[in-house]
């Protein structure tokens, strides 16, 4: 029997009806035996980052393990004003000193109006997570447009490339 292999799933928005944390909702609904997908979905929990909080809060000591015990790490997120949101970014810089993210290996999606947005975004997040010694193993836009919000699951294309980030991450 192969090893199961966990994914943490990280929403990178705090709007309710997110077309990025859909995008998890389908990667934990398509795992298999070989994958387990954990959703993190306390973003708006967690506290603003300083080096000089310590102890650290509950909700970071969670954050951590659950990034640590991972096999691999799904961010799915908007883009806000040109870059990555700021709770996000909060999140993964609570990660510096603990060094959870190195060799982590990361599959970023993001689900806008068309294919072709996010690209700033995905581009932030990217130099974010490789300055912390994660692998992204890919990185792409899923197309969901605003008419289909609420439906994602029900488009193809968009399960198609859920199915795609899976894959890079197994």
């Amino acid at each position: 029997m192969r090893p199961v292999v966990r994914i943490l799933a990280v929403p990178g928005s705090l709007q309710q009806g997110s077309s990025n944390a859909a995008l998890l909702r389908i990667a934990r609904d398509r795992a298999n035996d070989a994958i387990e997908v954990v959703l993190f979905d306390r973003l708006a929990d967690v506290p603003p980052f300083s080096p000089d909080t310590e102890p650290a809060p509950a909700v970071i000591d969670e954050w951590r393990a659950l990034v640590a015990s991972a096999d691999g790490v799904l961010i799915a997120t908007p883009e806000y004003a040109h870059g990555l949101p700021g709770v996000l970014k909060n999140a993964l810089d609570w990660l510096v000193g603990s060094g959870d993210l190195y060799g982590k290996r990361v599959a970023i999606l993001s689900a806008a109006p068309s294919a072709q947005r996010a690209v700033h975004a995905r581009a932030d997040l990217e130099r974010t997570l490789r300055a912390q010694g994660a692998e992204v193993v890919s990185s792409e836009t899923l197309a969901v447009p605003t008419g289909a919000r609420g439906r994602e699951a029900d488009d193809p294309d968009v399960v198609a490339g859920v199915d795609r980030a899976l894959k890079a991450l197994a």
